[in-house]
């Protein structure tokens, strides 16, 4: 007896919708496909086809469950939450609104129930985020110098907690407990720590919202962008060949990092731009913009 298979055409919305979630969720996180099916502990060939749109046709079993009880297929496969009906009306209430009512929507939640330091104390701890090769170590210590802070890689402060260096944390730790270090590291930066700082932070460090909304509401955000082509040529000009090994597409991959990131860098307070600029030039205009505000 043959057995059936169990994947389907690239033609079902739902299943072609839960793949480029996949991917766009794996781009956020700065994940390449290998690394994400080692750390789920499936094949990239199952990887591969979800992306691709030919998922598993138990998804669509499950939609149909989730239909015939008149709810969202998220809510089906959401743990913990079954005693909380009014988050799931919330839920619905917030996924039917516009980008800029949504956007106004998190600014007043934010403000009514998070406890954010005030502007004064966020600017004593300024941190840099943006991609890899944008310059944000280069600026944060130069900026550091000029005010008189002090300069902190969160990378470093991360290695010293878990005793491991990134690279390692990630091969026998896996992301989840890289992004757990990465939260006890910046509490401890913003509870302890009795100088002011200028933190050079991950580029990945917005994919996890807990961790970026701690930032945000402790630190003030300074989001340093450039062009996906001046990211690679940097990193690669650095000595460091990582983007380009195994990867026929390399910058592919990294346009599609940047834009799923680019709404959440776009959350910081000030954005500067080191494209076709000289490092003295955007350090200037980042120096006065920090002066500005203070």
């Amino acid at each position: 007896m043959t057995a059936r298979k169990s994947a389907v055409p690239a033609t079902e919305p739902l299943l072609i919708r839960v793949g480029e979630r996949i991917r766009n969720l794996r781009a956020v996180r700065g994940m390449s496909r290998k690394m994400l099916a080692r750390d789920a502990g499936v094949s990239e060939r199952f990887l591969a086809d979800l992306e691709s749109g030919v998922g598993n046709a138990s998804i669509l079993l499950l939609n149909r469950l989730a239909e015939a009880l008149a709810m969202p297929l998220a809510e089906l496969v959401t743990a913990g939450n079954e005693d909380r009906p009014d988050l799931h009306l919330v839920i619905r209430q917030l996924s039917s609104l516009t980008d800029a009512d949504l956007q106004e929507s998190h600014r007043w939640l934010q403000s009514r129930f998070t406890l954010n330091a005030s502007r004064s104390v966020r600017l004593s701890r300024i941190a840099l985020i943006g991609l890899r090769g944008a310059g944000k170590s280069t600026l944060a210590r130069g900026l550091a110098d000029a005010l008189g802070y002090s300069f902190v890689e969160l990378d470093h402060t991360i290695e010293e907690l878990s005793g491991m260096d990134s690279t390692q944390i990630h091969s026998m730790l896996g992301q989840s407990a890289y992004r757990r270090y990465e939260l006890d590291a910046l509490r401890s930066l913003v509870q302890h720590a009795s100088e002011k700082l200028v933190i050079a932070a991950p580029g990945s460090i917005v994919s996890e919202p807990a961790t970026y909304s701690y930032l945000l509401a402790n630190c003030f955000c300074v989001w340093v962008r450039a062009s996906p082509e001046e990211h690679m040529s940097r990193v690669i000009a650095q000595g460091d060949m990582r983007p380009m090994s195994g990867n026929r597409e390399a910058m592919k991959d990294l346009v599609r990092i940047l834009e799923n990131r680019e709404p959440l860098y776009a959350k910081a307070d000030l954005t500067i731009s080191t494209s076709n600029r000289t490092v003295a030039d955007t350090l200037g205009e980042l120096i006065q913009s920090i002066r500005d505000d203070r």
